[in-house]
């Protein structure tokens, strides 16, 4: 009989790319029991949907101020809502995704014991706005400090960030990337002139109208943003920076299975993440690993866990800033050649760059806990 397993997330989990590679890693081998957003993941033997609830501001925030935050963890909705879904179910493991649901997974004393796969630094995670680094940072920091050394592992997505947790709360912390699976694609051609493209949210702390400006300043390439619409404000602005010059295009998000494939057309993907806060500057996006299974060359900002990987596998260019004079100054001085050269560096590396390897860690851990 196979053993019981539990993934939570209190996010859309069939279309959470991390989650969902390992709801598709552990289906094959265990008893499969997702707890999350939205419908349920392909192949689990049950799923558990949770309606999103929104905090109880007022008496939330007096509880964080009284730093009683043990009492503040158990009032949000979602947390309860998880605890009533599961109450009487019993597993042998749980896979618990992000701190949030760390010590619920905790509280359910699954026979054999629990993992914390962590996919941001959570103590930093907005420290650019003060009010949440004065009264929301510690908050994470307590259950950070509190739980994780709870688990029998943790795992989280950038070897910077690991380290900051073990520093921090004593626990030892894996790194699993947010690599994406392999793809048998080929590069295409270098098109005339060369292609940009840059996916993902629409928050306009990510930078893209650097991008946009870059792209417009330098003259010699083509944008296209397949962009969520995450900041609907701002993705507006973003389709009329787009009408007012024919460089620029916006399309909708197209779905995770078919990004890979709508990317492939492109020569070169970009991303200019400013370090505006902890994990911004450590960050190793899953966009990158995207590009790379697309087969494009890669430009990045000096973020240094993109740039090491960028610089190792001669993927492309790192500029030298994060504004659009510095993503102008890089287009202007590529050559076709030298683009065509990126793209058949991402084919060569895309095996070793994919989530395959990553995956294997996730396996290890949670084999461990299982006995096997």
């Amino acid at each position: 009989m196979s053993k019981k397993l539990l993934i939570i997330s209190f996010s859309p989990i069939a279309r959470d790319a991390r989650v969902l590679k390992q709801v598709r890693l552990f289906t094959p081998k265990y008893e499969v029991t997702t707890c999350g957003f939205g419908p349920a993941p392909e192949g689990v033997k049950r799923h558990l949907e949770l309606t999103h609830a929104t905090l109880p501001g007022k008496t939330w925030d007096a509880l964080l101020e009284l730093k009683a935050y043990k009492a503040g963890y158990w009032l949000m909705p979602d947390v309860r809502n998880a605890a009533k879904a599961l109450k009487g179910l019993k597993f042998d493991a749980i896979l618990a995704d992000d701190i949030d649901t760390v010590p619920l997974a905790l509280s359910l004393r699954p026979r054999l014991g629990v993992h914390a796969d962590i996919h941001e630094y959570f103590p930093r995670l907005q420290e650019e706005r003060a009010p949440w680094a004065k009264r929301i940072g510690p908050w994470y920091l307590w259950l950070c400090q509190r739980y994780l050394p709870r688990c029998q592992s943790v795992t989280t997505v950038s070897k910077r960030i690991a380290q900051e947790y073990e520093v921090q709360t004593g626990a030892k912390v894996g790194v699993v990337t947010n690599a994406t699976p392999y793809w048998q694609l080929n590069p295409t051609p270098v098109a005339e002139p060369i292609r940009l493209v840059h996916s993902g949210t629409s928050h306009r702390e990510r930078n893209i109208e650097a991008i946009v400006d870059g792209v417009i300043e330098a003259g010699n390439c083509t944008l296209d943003l397949y962009l969520t619409p995450n900041d609907p404000e701002h993705l507006e602005h973003l389709k009329q920076r787009a009408q007012e010059n024919s460089a620029i295009t916006v399309h909708p998000p197209v779905p995770y299975e078919q990004l890979i494939e709508t990317l492939n057309g492109y020569d070169l993907g970009v991303h200019l993440l400013p370090p505006i806060n902890f994990n911004f500057a450590n960050a190793l996006p899953n966009k990158l690993f995207d590009f790379v299974q697309a087969r494009l060359g890669v430009v990045v900002g000096p973020s240094p866990e993109m740039a090491r990987i960028v610089n190792e596998a001669g993927l492309g260019v790192v500029a030298p800033g994060y504004s659009a004079s510095d993503l102008a100054q890089v287009l202007k001085g590529l050559t076709k050649a030298q683009v065509q050269e990126f793209k058949a560096a991402s084919h060569a590396h895309a095996r070793e760059l994919s989530a395959d390897s990553q995956l294997l860690i996730w396996e290890r851990y949670i084999t461990k806990i299982m006995g096997e």
